[in-house]
């Protein structure tokens, strides 16, 4: 008897095999990952603080990976040059990128094109830093409410100075959630910005919360509220926040880890649950919360979500400030 080939029941039976193969192939790759040490490319100097963070995650997740997690700093161009190479690298998971705040920044402040952020995936949130708003011992205001009084009473007097871009838009926030002429005052670093502080050269200034607390509990600068969406954190707990006076006001920093756009998803929740993992060990969290940092863990979408909201709420932010990209 002589047997009829059906054509599409021929292709069905092939796409069917084929698919098979390629789940097989990828369900191997994700078993056996990682199979040579990790490239943790770190797109800021070394010895800074985003330095220090990936050198204490990355001791620990090589153990959990039992592979080696090989920190390399790729500095320039405001962090652009680092996550560009981790862009381009080969979407295996065998190369990660330290993310930060600033990242989010750089389109709309400095024009970069291509932006690399785009072709890069979240993976893991780490930390959250708190920044608190500290005013000089000569400035009479002492609680945000009393700030935005004395800048309506003496419109362009009240200086707020900033060392880091995202600490600009602090002050610019300040400006236009207060509709208040506060003078926005540039300086390379916050290290001097805070010298000038306590020197009473300016008024105001937005600081990571460790840098300022050797100050405040000095008595060389006055602690005025915190800009964290509401009041509470480990240190400065019962510090009033700036959203108070000001309601939806924040101003937050994060660090995490991205990783190149197509990374099979199933390594990218591997390296999202080893990284959470490394943050729940005593050892870890001691050490960046000692830094002042927060640990802060979560799903991939958590932290897509959070870059996602803080692209379009800062880009919003310098446009009405009327911020011109570099």
């Amino acid at each position: 008897m002589k047997l009829t080939r059906n054509p599409l029941l021929i292709l069905l039976t092939l796409l069917v095999a084929l698919e098979s193969a390629v789940v097989a192939s990828a369900a191997t790759l994700i078993d056996s990952f990682p199979t040579r040490p990790i490239h943790w490319i770190v797109p800021y100097p070394a010895g800074g603080p985003t330095d220090m963070v990936a050198r204490i995650v990355a001791e620990r997740l090589g153990e959990h990976l039992r592979q080696p997690v090989i920190v390399e700093n790729l500095a320039g161009a405001f962090g652009n040059i680092g996550m560009e190479a981790a862009a381009h690298a080969v979407p295996d998971g065998h190369t990660i990128v330290f993310a930060a705040t600033s990242m989010v920044l750089n389109a709309p402040m400095y024009n970069f094109k291509p932006d690399p952020l785009p072709a890069l995936t979240p993976v893991s949130q780490i930390t959250t830093t708190t920044y608190v708003l500290v005013g000089s011992t000569a400035f009479a205001p002492r609680t945000m409410e009393d700030v935005l009084a004395a800048a309506k009473a003496r419109p362009g007097a009240v200086t707020c100075g900033w060392g880091a871009t995202l600490f600009q838009l602090g002050c610019e926030l300040l400006r236009l959630q207060g509709r208040v002429d506060i003078l926005s005052v540039p300086y390379r670093g916050n290290a001097p910005a805070m010298q000038d502080l306590v020197a009473g050269h300016i008024d105001l200034l937005f600081d990571p919360i460790n840098t300022a607390l050797p100050q405040i509990a000095s008595g060389r600068v006055r602690a005025i509220a915190s800009a964290r969406p509401k009041r509470g954190g480990a240190a400065l707990a019962d510090l009033p926040a700036v959203a108070e006076a000001l309601p939806g006001f924040e101003l937050t920093g994060w660090f995490g880890v991205l990783a190149p756009v197509a990374t099979p998803r199933a390594i990218v929740e591997r390296l999202n649950r080893e990284i959470g993992a490394v943050l729940e060990e005593e050892g870890v969290r001691k050490r960046l919360t000692d830094a002042g940092l927060e640990v802060t863990h979560g799903s991939p979408e958590a932290f897509a979500e959070l870059i996602q909201r803080d692209q379009v709420r800062y880009a919003k932010v310098i446009r009405e400030a009327g911020i011109k990209p570099d």
